[in-house]
């Protein structure tokens, strides 16, 4: 038999491939141990691996009586893996749709995009393990979506910030954003309670993506955050806010602001500003509304200031109630200096401080103010809390502006008594009337009471808290028996409540426009408190540009004085103060009191 003939070049050309093929595997074979093998074994490592981060669930913010004002719930950001995706689950893409609330067409694109293009710096082109299509999914819905069971469809569980009253107290409570950063309010203040501290977790899963719980290497459990009791009461922030309501459908003012605190704490009861806005959906809203304008906004106070110069001057021994005050003429001489005196709306001659005060006499004023002396009566105008923060705690205050005298002209002597030449905030100017309120103590406005943990239990308590005296308590209620009678006889009379003796004043501010007072665009305020010989809780409303009819003005006792009345009966009756005397016998008390001093 013939043996098989293998031609030589036959051979080695089998040959040759053969040991091509092997050096190609060879080659390769180094090229992916040696070459590439820290970066496919880190590869590898992160496809097995997994760490995720143990999100802290925010602490609540309840009101005085623990009503909810912002919490935070659970949601579920779903979305797909395409690679996981099987055809044979196509059909329940419709149901898939109408429990999101998603178009069908945009979830199939979902599912057929299964790969992304490269970059500048990498063309290779890379795999889509995620895709999202649904935010802020309810718990239940998304159980009712696993039931579907559609491969590569699942969800990440999240925490999300809810605010229960929606624009009520919005100012005070402010808001998160997307990103979980606290943005305003007392959000941003107690951030450092309310944000807990987050936990993380170490931990291997399978070529299905499922958890090996055997190879869970480290976890770090989250602490929640604590808890925030603020001392605003929900219902009288809701009798301030639809006040506040009314005031802007009477007058369309650019904005509106009201403030009520407890005199003898500091702690603030409400606050409200016109506009507002819902946190739940604040990009909805323009920046403007979310500025909480009773620390943001500065004006000229007007009339209200007078309680300085008035309240220094008698707490200096200088005048007392029944001083005779010259208001007849227009200069005044001090020592070689002379001095023009501003104008009053109506002559009135010669009268004492406490018609001084009764009638708002701008050169009554003026002539405290020049009484005190610049020094002095700056010293005052910085104890009343004028030229600082009150120390509330939220971001944005003002300080306001209070020049130092070295800065005064020639007139700001006999202006700035009658509550020109000087800026103040809302709350600047609310504390100050406080003060009298609480026979002459500056207390700091507060509104967080507590921090307490899940159980109740109070971990940081922030009690009431004094800055100074400014006045002694005589002369703080000798000032208080005047700005009674502001009320009842002067030029608040629309701010009367029945069965209460109020005390309070009234301020009209022309606004400075172009460099100049102007006579069609004012500042209407008022501050009080009530019950004047007990008092219980100081309410201040101020209101920018309100519109009035042709020829009028909105004055302070027009435009603030009726929705001061009107919140000032509801709180009052709220908090139990139950009227039991005639207006008329309350004055006789009051005049008897302050005989007796």
């Amino acid at each position: 038999m013939r043996s098989a003939f293998l031609s030589p070049f036959r051979f080695y050309l089998v040959f040759a491939a053969i040991t091509c093929v092997f050096c190609s595997l060879a080659g390769r074979l180094v090229y992916l141990q040696v070459v590439k093998g820290d970066a496919l074994r880190d590869s590898a490592q992160n496809a097995r691996q997994n760490f995720s981060v143990l999100l802290a669930r925010r602490g609540d913010i309840v009101d005085a009586k623990g009503n909810l004002f912002a919490t935070t719930r659970s949601l579920v950001e779903v979305g797909v893996d395409p690679q996981a995706v099987q055809d044979e689950d196509l059909h329940k893409v419709s149901r898939l749709a109408e429990l999101l609330q998603v178009s069908e067409v945009e979830i199939l694109e979902a599912f057929s995009n299964k790969t992304r293009p490269g970059n500048e710096f990498s063309g290779e082109v890379r795999p889509i393990r995620w895709t999202k299509i649904a935010d802020d999914v309810e718990e239940d819905l998304y159980r009712q979506l696993m039931s579907l069971e559609i491969k590569g469809v699942y969800g990440n569980f999240k925490h999300s910030r809810l605010y229960p009253g929606n624009k009520l107290a919005s100012h005070v409570i402010g808001f998160v954003n997307k990103e979980g950063i606290p943005s305003m309010g007392v959000e941003k203040t107690v951030d450092y309670y309310l944000r807990g501290q987050a936990g993380w977790r170490e931990w291997e899963r399978d070529g299905r993506r499922r958890e090996l719980l055997q190879y869970r290497t480290r976890e770090v459990p989250s602490k929640d955050g604590l808890n925030v009791e603020l001392s605003i009461d929900r219902m009288i922030q809701d009798m301030v806010e639809r006040e506040l309501s009314s005031v802007v459908e009477e007058f369309n003012p650019i904005s509106a602001s009201i403030i009520v605190t407890e005199p003898s704490t500091g702690y603030v009861l409400a606050m409200a500003n016109a506009p507002d806005f819902d946190p739940n959906k604040f990009n909805d809203f323009e920046m403007g509304n979310l500025r909480n304008r009773t620390m943001t906004d500065v004006y000229e106070p007007g009339s209200v200031f007078k309680i300085v110069a008035a309240g220094g001057a008698m707490n200096e021994n200088l005048v007392t109630g029944d001083s005779i005050i010259d208001c007849s003429s227009s200069i005044t001489m001090r020592g070689s200096r002379k001095y023009r005196l501003p104008r009053d709306d109506h002559s009135l001659g010669k009268i004492s401080v406490e018609e001084v005060v009764v009638h708002s006499s701008n050169r009554g004023a003026a002539h405290l103010g020049i009484m005190l002396g610049a020094s002095r009566f700056y010293e005052y105008c910085k104890s009343f809390g004028f030229g600082v923060r009150t120390g509330i705690g939220f971001r944005g205050e003002r300080r306001g502006t209070l020049h130092h005298p070295k800065r005064w002209d020639g007139l700001t002597i006999t202006r700035m008594p009658m509550g020109h030449a000087v800026s103040v905030t809302p709350m600047q100017m609310h504390s100050a009337m406080a003060v009298v309120a609480s026979n002459g103590i500056l207390m700091k406005p507060q509104v967080v009471k507590r921090v307490y943990d899940s159980e109740g239990k109070t971990v940081v308590e922030f009690k009431p808290r004094s800055i100074r005296r400014v006045l002694r308590t005589e002369v703080a209620q000798d000032l208080t028996g005047m700005l009674a009678k502001v009320v009842s006889e002067g030029t608040a009379k629309r701010a009367k409540v029945k069965g209460y003796l109020v005390a309070g004043k009234t301020g009209t501010t022309k606004k400075i426009i172009e460099g100049q007072y102007s006579n069609r665009h004012h500042i209407a305020s008022f501050v009080g408190f009530l019950p004047a010989n007990d008092p219980r809780i100081v309410i201040s409303v101020i209101v920018d540009e309100p519109k009035m009819k042709p020829g009028r003005i909105g004055y302070g006792g027009s435009v603030a004085g009726p929705a001061f009345q009107r919140v000032a009966k509801e709180v009052i009756g709220y908090l139990g103060g139950r009227p039991n005397q005639t207006d008329e016998e309350l004055a006789t008390m009051q005049k008897e009191r302050l005989r007796a001093l």
